[in-house]
This record gives structure tokens, C-alpha cells and sequence, in this order.
């Protein structure tokens, strides 16, 4: 399955809200999400840009599917 190539900010945030994530802050132009699980909390910022890109994006998902322990593809459908 190929990168979606025009997913914005507020698509992304949608998607992360579904798996627990909550936007914190916002300076300037970035959003900062976190997810508090038993003993830690992961934090991720994320551009508030239209389109993300396709780098970028690659390496949000790759690291909330590292920490939740999820498949790449999951995201990436729902995007």
C-alpha cells in the first residue's frame, strides 16, 4: 500500500484521537499530541500543515505504530 499523499494535520489528529491520543499544546505551527499509558506518556508532534509531508508522515505513523505495537497499514487505511 502506497503513502497517502494528501493528508492533513487535521486528518491525522482525527485518526490519533481514536487510539487514545489527545492534543496537549499548539506553538505555532506544530501540535503536540500525548497518550498516558500505565506508567509513561508518548508524546508526538505533529506539523499543522495541508498536505503533511510524505516524510514526515512516514515517521509519525512509523512511531505510533512502534509504541502502540500497531501495523502500519491500519493507519494508513483509515488516512
Amino acid at each position: 500500500m502506497k503513502v497517502p499523499r494528501d493528508v492533513s494535520a487535521g486528518r491525522l489528529i482525527k485518526v490519533l484521537e481514536r487510539y487514545g491520543y489527545v492534543v496537549a499544546r499548539q506553538t505555532g505551527s506544530h501540535i503536540r499530541l500525548s497518550k498516558r499509558f500505565y506508567d509513561t506518556e508518548h508524546a508526538i508532534t505533529i506539523p499543522n500543515h495541508n498536505p503533511i509531508k510524505i516524510g514526515t508522515l512516514q515517521s509519525i505513523v512509523k512511531d505510533i505504530c512502534d509504541v502502540n505495537k500497531l501495523d502500519i497499514y491500519e493507519i494508513y487505511k483509515q488516512l
